[in-house]
């Protein structure tokens, strides 16, 4: 009987020491639990490292300051040791059975190469809550898959196979402080990566980027950021053409899974 994958769980921080202690504790409560946990601390001023210790998780320090460096700088620790490399961020609360169901979606799908999902907010008004919920993160799931062919990977809730990350290592700009990391991903990301997205794998996050008017537009303008920076590669003409090629290719490669189309990943939540 083969063994199940090995799942490294990256955490980027920064000054979010309350936060990185509840999530931690979440983790360590799941019912499948991690293989191993890193926590990259972007250059925080509080206790984040002092949390990540106490904890006995893996603390890596990264200090270009932003949420791309910190994030592609976990993923590179964990490729060595990890089969399956997942991220949540510091203000995320996993369910207990997180891991679990991940570790169920990729054992059944081989083909499957990226799993995403939605969120749940707290610590918002309930109108907050639901429109962060619905309209931000709902919105961009539904708007990104329009324009890019594949669903928008949400960067506090999914997980990738090593290999997809290898590919797309020195692709991203990872280097950016100034762009949403998880769409410059997706925008890497194609079709025969075998991103999908399930709807019943949500996972809590904090509300406080949407409590303000300002925290809220920022994460819109960078939307447009994020494409600027990567364009062309994230024209829907560029991609058409590409996801093109690589079906034409993978049809002629004898036992390599082709896109079937379907967004959700078999099993998973079942």
């Amino acid at each position: 009987m083969s063994l199940p994958p090995r799942v490294t769980v990256v955490i980027p921080c920064r000054n979010d020491a309350g936060f990185l202690d509840a999530c931690l504790a979440a983790l360590a409560a799941q019912t499948h639990p991690a293989d191993h946990v890193i926590v990259v601390d972007n250059g925080s001023t509080d206790d984040s490292a002092a949390v990540a210790r106490r904890h006995g998780v893996t603390l890596v320090e990264e200090g270009n300051v932003g949420i791309w460096p910190a994030a592609a700088r976990g993923y590179d620790e964990a490729m060595d040791g990890a089969d399956i490399i997942a991220r949540l961020d510091a203000d995320s609360r996993p369910h207990s059975d997180w891991i679990a169901q991940l570790v169920r979606a990729f054992v059944a799908d081989p083909g499957l190469g990226v799993l995403t999902g939605g969120a749940e907010f707290y610590g918002g008004s309930a109108l907050t809550n639901y429109l962060g919920e619905n309209w931000y993160i709902g919105g961009g799931h539904y708007w990104v898959k329009k324009w890019l062919g594949i669903p928008l990977v949400f960067g506090s809730n999914f997980a990738m196979r090593t290999r997809v990350w290898r590919r797309v290592r020195d692709l991203v700009d990872r280097d950016n402080a100034r762009i949403h990391d998880d769409l410059d991903l997706t925008i890497r990301l194609r079709p025969t990566d075998g991103v999908r997205y399930d709807p019943q794998l949500r996972m809590p996050v904090s509300a406080r980027p949407l409590q303000t008017p300002g925290g809220l537009s920022r994460r819109v303008f960078r939307v447009a950021t994020t494409f600027a920076a990567s364009w062309p590669e994230g024209a829907a003409w560029r991609r058409r053409d590409s996801a093109q090629r690589g079906t034409d290719a993978s049809a002629a490669a004898a036992g390599d899974w082709v896109p079937d189309g379907h967004d959700w990943a078999p099993e998973l939540g079942r």
